[in-house]
């Protein structure tokens, strides 16, 4: 937020000196933030085995899916909340690096656990016990939680009426200093969206989403034309 801050200040203080008569314009930008509560999540781990067949990583593979399953749902995850996704397997030749004789064949077989909830602080707590299955042998791939915020669209509409209104104010502080004041809209831009961790100064031209925290900032920008009267 404070690149953003420098950049409203430097776009405001350039543009007093284009007010000359009542015919021109203003040209502001208006920011508004708000801290908001993610209200869904998804996340996942995937589990491994390795065999010298298919079927031989197949059936190693099993009782660790069961296990982690098992683990899951005891930890407070409804079976509404989990879903397997299906298995993959692949393929690695080791031969030898002068003659090209095969000399081992290791199969890779994988399967994802899929969960995804309402209740963000119970898989937010559940994602930092998880790795105690790591302790017990069970070779996981443990996913970051991926936290998102569902009613984004009628929230965009409420931030930019609030930019829209930033930008109002500070072009009437503008043009009161040119002994001017503010008429109609003649134009409005909407800038990128900006959802970021509590408090960071990340910001990105194409817009930025952060998933890895609950709580988020989200900041949206207006870049508003007035008449000056």
């Amino acid at each position: 937020m404070a690149v953003l801050g420098v950049g409203l200040t430097s776009a405001t203080g350039v543009l007093v000196k284009g007010i000359r008569n009542a015919n021109d314009t203003i040209t502001v930008t208006g920011a508004s933030t708000e801290r908001i509560r993610s209200d869904y999540v998804d996340w996942s781990v995937l589990v491994s085995h390795s065999g010298p067949s298919q079927q031989a990583a197949y059936q190693g593979l099993q009782p660790s899916v069961q296990k982690t399953v098992a683990f899951l749902r005891a930890q407070g995850i409804a079976a509404d909340e989990l879903e397997l996704d299906a298995v993959k397997s692949e393929k690695e030749e080791v031969r030898d690096p002068r003659s090209g004789e095969l000399r081992s064949t290791v199969w890779t077989t994988r399967q994802a656990v899929l969960i995804g909830s309402w209740d963000v602080a119970k898989i937010q707590r559940i994602s930092g016990r998880i790795g105690a299955l790591v302790g017990q042998g069970i070779p996981l791939t443990i996913n970051e939680p991926a936290f998102t915020f569902t009613k984004l669209a009628e929230k965009r509409v409420d931030m930019l009426a609030k930019a829209t209104r930033d930008a109002r104010q500070r072009a009437k502080a503008i043009a009161w200093e040119a002994g001017a004041s503010i008429g109609a809209i003649t134009n409005a831009e909407t800038g990128s969206f900006q959802i970021t961790a509590p408090n960071s100064t990340e910001a990105s031209d194409s817009g930025s989403y952060d998933t890895r925290t609950i709580d988020k900032d989200i900041t949206a920008v207006m870049a508003v034309t007035f008449r000056v009267e």
